[in-house]
C-alpha cells in the first residue's frame, strides 16, 4: 500500500511538473515556464527609486562568472539586466560582485537592493530577506544508457534495478521514498557514480538534473547516457528554486521582480538565456 501511495504522490508531481514545462511534448531542449499566462501582475512604478544595485558573486558559472576579459558575465547577470529593462529603469540599474560571504552585510547596509546569486528561500532565510517568486527550479532526474532509456512511467520499470545515487543527498532520500522498489546503490563522489554507469555497473543514476546536464553534455559523457522520464519537482525535498533576495522591510521591490520576471518569461526572454547557458536543457 505505502509503494502504490508514492506512486500516486509521484504521478502527481511528475503531471505538475510538466505542467511547467513549455513544449512538453515537442523535441529537447524544453524551457521551464513557472508563470501563469492567465495571471497578470500589477507594472510597478519605480520613479521613486534611485538606484536598484544587484549583488552577485564572480564564482557560480554559468550563473556568474569572469569571461575570458575578466568581465561579470552569466545567466544572472543577462537575467539582472532583462529585469532592468521591463521596469524600464536602466540607467538605475548596476551590478556588482562581492564575496559570498559579503553578500548579506552589503544588503544590510544599503549598498545594494537586491541579491541575485542563489540565495535559497526557506524559513530561516525568510527572516532575514524578502524574495521574489522563484525564476528557476532544479529536478530531480534519471539517466540511462542510450540503448538503456526507460519512459513514463518508470515505477514499475525500474523495480529491482541497480540506481546510484549520491550518498546522504536529497536525491538519495527521495529515491528510497518515491522508488522504494528500486536497489540503491550509493556513491560517495560524482565521478564514481558517472563511471560505473558508463560501465553498466549499474541500471540507471538519479540526481541533480542541471548537474546531469553538464555531464551529459560533456566530453566525460561521450554521449553514452540521456534522460530518462521526469522531470521530478518535489520542493519537500529539493526545495523551490532560485529567486532573488530583496531585504526584509522591502517587499514591494520583491514584488516589482516579480513583474519583470512574468514579463521576461511571457515575451521569451527567459527561454534565450535558459538555452544560451543550458544547451542540454534539464527539463
Amino acid at each position: 500500500m505505502a509503494f502504490q501511495w508514492r506512486s500516486h504522490v509521484l504521478a502527481a508531481a511528475l503531471i505538475a511538473a510538466l505542467s511547467w514545462v513549455s513544449g512538453a511534448g515537442a523535441a529537447e531542449p524544453q524551457v521551464p515556464v513557472l508563470w501563469d499566462a492567465k495571471e497578470r501582475l500589477p507594472k510597478p512604478d519605480l520613479s521613486a527609486l534611485p538606484r536598484l544595485r544587484f549583488l552577485t558573486t564572480t564564482d557560480f558559472p554559468p550563473f556568474n562568472f569572469l569571461d575570458g576579459a575578466g568581465k561579470l558575465s552569466g545567466f544572472h547577470i543577462d537575467l539582472a539586466r532583462a529585469i532592468c529593462a521591463e521596469l524600464g529603469i536602466v540607467d538605475k540599474c548596476q551590478i556588482q560582485a562581492l564575496p559570498w560571504a559579503e553578500l548579506q552585510g552589503a544588503l544590510e547596509r544599503g549598498e545594494g537592493e537586491a541579491v541575485i546569486a542563489g540565495i535559497a528561500p526557506t524559513p530561516q532565510s525568510r527572516q532575514t530577506y524578502a524574495f521574489s517568486r522563484a525564476y528557476l527550479q532544479f529536478p530531480a532526474r534519471f539517466i540511462t544508457a542510450k540503448n538503456k532509456a526507460l519512459a513514463e512511467p518508470l515505477f514499475d520499470k525500474l523495480h529491482g534495478k541497480r540506481v546510484g545515487v549520491i550518498s546522504g543527498s536529497a536525491h538519495e532520500r527521495m529515491l528510497r521514498d518515491y522508488f522504494g522498489t528500486v536497489q540503491v546503490v550509493p556513491f560517495d563522489k560524482p565521478e564514481a557514480l558517472y563511471g560505473d554507469l558508463k560501465a553498466g555497473k549499474i541500471d540507471a543514476a538519479f540526481g541533480d538534473g542541471m548537474r546531469f546536464a553538464f555531464w551529459l553534455g560533456g566530453s566525460d559523457a561521450a554521449g553514452c547516457c540521456r534522460f530518462a522520464g521526469g522531470p521530478y519537482l518535489a520542493p519537500e525535498y529539493l526545495g523551490t528554486g532560485m529567486a532573488i533576495a530583496t531585504r526584509a522591510d522591502n517587499p514591494a521591490l520583491a514584488a516589482a521582480l516579480d513583474y519583470a520576471l512574468q514579463e521576461i518569461s511571457m515575451k521569451g526572454t527567459f527561454a534565450e538565456f535558459y538555452l544560451r547557458y543550458f544547451p542540454v536543457s534539464f527539463f
